[in-house]
């Protein structure tokens, strides 16, 4: 059995994390990290783990965690870079949900997350964990940089558009929208319920810091560098992030060709469900599950595509990627655990 910590287990992408390897059939939790609820029992956090989950939230104490095969730290951006160069000396294995470990560039993470890095090296060693794109390098490494939910639904949404030399690099558009958990648990103002029923609004137009997170992996695609106008929204839902995606066409064809295109570029994945043509991916399909679904329209007029993704914010965006991820470094099908059909309803 792997046996497992989570740090920051009580937040939202924490506790998605507890409620999918408390059924990994291959996992011990050992570790429930939490400073907010120590010394509380999970099912009390979360009731919902009654007769579920018999373990209390704990204060962080590496030599605890140094007892565990890996860390999964689902903590604020900027905490992880300085826990984790620990866990790597007590030779855990390390899969990180902030975004302190996800940049090839320091400068950049710098840049857009406004933080000197402390730990440049292990930086350089981190794998980015989107297991579609880097599978073979994530089976060896010991520090993932686990993606982040926009940009994971970005970047498999417009990869293939750009690596097959289908698309245009420049002028990429992504409009993205957002479920309120993409905010995590904490309290704000906007995130309160009459703040955010009956309403749909931009965020953090052309700032907000996945742009260099999604702009890095598809210049990776086209082979240059890419710049994409992004923009988020939130939305009046829990869960899900659809982005609809513009790239202007290299080439001229047609929505079925580029389907096929996009079938062939995903053949032996089994979390990337690329739909008919005709056919266009609903958030409802997609959440309490770790599939990406997308669909692509050729708009012949304009010589455009437009490719719309969806996915589970704080599953497939966050979670339930780091799960597959694990099951890769431990040597196990990518799929234990999470191959689950999605909520629905």
């Amino acid at each position: 059995m792997i046996k497992v910590a989570v740090l920051g287990a009580t937040g939202y992408a924490g506790i998605e994390l507890v409620r999918i390897l408390s059924a990994h059939p291959d996992v011990k939790l050992e570790i429930l990290g939490s400073h907010s609820f120590s010394g509380q029992p999970i099912s009390e956090v979360y009731q919902n783990f009654s007769h579920v989950l018999d373990l209390d939230c704990e204060e962080l104490d590496l030599d605890r965690v140094a007892e565990c095969d890996v860390a999964f730290t689902a903590l604020p951006h900027g905490a992880s870079k300085d826990v984790i160069p620990t866990l790597i000396e007590k030779d855990l294995k390390v899969i990180d949900l902030s975004g302190d470990f996800r940049y090839d560039d320091i400068k950049v993470y710098e840049e857009w997350y406004g933080q000197v890095h402390s730990s440049p090296d292990l930086l350089d060693e981190a794998v980015y964990g989107l297991c579609e794109l880097y599978r073979d390098r994530i089976k060896s490494a010991r520090l993932i940089g686990n993606p982040g939910c926009y940009t994971t639904c970005s970047i498999l949404g417009a990869y293939p558009i750009l690596a097959t030399g289908y698309g245009k690099s420049e002028n990429i558009i992504v409009d993205a929208k957002s479920g309120v958990t993409g905010a995590g648990r904490g309290l704000g103002l906007a995130y309160h319920f009459c703040e955010c029923t009956e309403n749909t609004k931009a965020y953090k137009v052309a700032t907000h810091r996945h742009t260099s997170e999604i702009e890095q992996e598809l210049s990776k695609a086209a082979g240059e560098n890419v710049m994409i106008s992004f923009t988020p929204h939130l939305i009046p839902q829990k869960r899900g992030i659809l982005a609809t995606i513009y790239v202007n066409l290299a080439k001229p064809c047609t929505t079925e060709e580029l389907v096929n295109v996009y079938k062939e570029f995903y053949k032996d994945e089994y979390f990337v469900r690329v739909k008919e043509a005709g056919k266009l991916p609903e958030t409802k399909h997609v959440a309490g599950s770790n599939f990406v679904d997308i669909g692509i329209v050729v708009d012949r007029r304009l010589n455009r595509a437009v490719i719309v993704s969806a996915l589970d914010n704080i599953y497939k965006g966050a979670a339930g990627q780091a799960v597959q991820n694990m099951n890769l470094m431990f040597g196990l099908d990518e799929k234990t655990g999470i191959s689950n059909a999605g909520f629905y309803l």
